[in-house]
């Protein structure tokens, strides 16, 4: 789950973590009233969209009166803010994050994330801060600092003073620096994050560092520990499609392809969209519908498919083991039979059941088409998308 910038940083100031002030405004007006709230010289006013590089994309401008906050908020609200990390359709900005402006000295990248290479929670730190930092890590590794955390001992301070000599920080900003570093680890911890950045960190011209930006994403699947955050939720930033699979506890991930998946494990999901690519197709989504999934669900995941437009034919893959291959069959046939199946549909069952399976299909009176392996299934899954005739 990602949550919005200001939504960070109300959570970094509940643990201790230095952030700016600032006001959320979904009006111009709004706006306005919030810069003169704040009361300082400079307010900046921020597009809230679960999308990094807002800046570039004009999502991010500075006002130097409340009269132009509100100008700049203006134009911002409603508009559709294309960055890299939007696609090209953009995301609508409904809310923008007026923030006072701040005596800004030098800006860094902090960020904290668990690397699977070592089972390991890591703390990287860049003097490159307010930037795309994969850019940094492409062209500049070496100014990516890393410090691995004992999972025992937790961040240790001499490993964030480690990281601050190396950022070129001085005096009483080393303490400072390892304080909000030691802050962020336990709202790292403490949250069940999966990622947190803030890119930039800003040294202040007094001495002090601030978390100029509030990047949080969350493991779902520690969210039932959670429920202050489930609050956070913002379904108008996710993917339609992605959003109704959550309700259905449906792990579904859309894709750019026409080749409609759906498959009983990640492991298996994850072979069935390579040997779809193998062969030449596209896959337009990932999902996984569990091992132990009732009839039900298969009918919703099977409508979740069919949801998108792109989707030319659909391939299900599925090993029975506690899933029985019956209980898919007969989701699959109810499925099909309520929304009209109107594309092409490749089955392959193996497992537990199968034989019980393929006799629900044979008689469903569908025109599904049967595939004794994985390969032919994709095989076959290509072709239809391609609009030849399968059988």
């Amino acid at each position: 789950m990602k949550i919005h910038e200001y939504q960070g940083k109300e959570l970094f100031r509940k643990y201790g973590v230095p952030t700016p002030r600032g006001v959320l405004a979904t009006t111009p007006e709004e706006a306005e009233k919030a810069a003169v709230s704040l009361g300082t010289p400079v307010v900046v006013v921020k597009a809230q969209i679960h999308a990094g590089g807002r800046g570039k994309g004009g999502g991010v401008k500075l006002a130097k009166s409340p009269a132009e906050a509100r100008q700049l908020a203006s134009q911002i609200l409603g508009m559709m803010l294309k960055t890299h990390q939007t696609g090209p359709e953009g995301q609508k900005v409904n809310k923008v994050y007026v923030e006072e402006g701040l005596p800004i000295e030098r800006e860094f990248y902090l960020g904290m994330t668990l690397d699977r290479a070592t089972s390991r929670l890591s703390l990287m730190a860049s003097s490159e801060g307010g930037v795309e930092i994969e850019e940094v890590a492409a062209k500049h590794p070496e100014k990516i600092l890393l410090e691995s955390i004992d999972p025992v001992v937790g961040l240790a301070d001499y490993q964030s003073r480690k990281l601050a000599f190396g950022l070129g920080l001085k005096g009483d900003s080393i303490g400072k620096f390892v304080a909000f570093a030691r802050a962020l680890y336990r709202c790292y911890v403490e949250t069940d994050a999966s990622l947190v950045e803030v890119n930039p960190l800003v040294l202040l011209e007094d001495g002090s560092v601030a978390a100029l930006d509030a990047k949080l994403n969350f493991d779902d699947n520690a969210l039932y520990r959670h429920k202050e955050l489930v609050g956070y939720r913002d379904v108008a930033e996710e993917d339609p499609i992605e959003a109704q699979a959550k309700e259905f506890d449906l792990a579904y991930i859309s894709l750019d392809g026409n080749i409609g998946c759906m498959v009983n494990g990640a492991g298996l999901a994850m072979a069935t969209m390579d040997t779809i690519k193998l062969v030449g197709g596209q896959p337009a989504n990932f999902l996984d519908v569990g091992g132990g999934a009732t009839k039900e669900k298969v009918t919703e995941a099977f409508k979740l498919i069919l949801g998108a437009r792109a989707v030319k034919a659909v391939l299900i893959n599925i090993f029975g083991g506690i899933m029985k291959c019956d209980v898919i069959a007969e989701g699959v046939v109810a499925a099909a039979r309520e929304v009209k199946l109107s594309v092409p549909l490749v089955v392959r069952l193996e497992g537990t059941n199968v034989e019980q399976g393929k006799e629900i299909l044979r008689h469903s009176g569908l025109p599904i088409i049967p595939a004794d392996n994985l390969r032919q299934a994709a095989e076959k899954a290509v072709a239809a998308a391609r609009g030849e005739k399968v059988s």
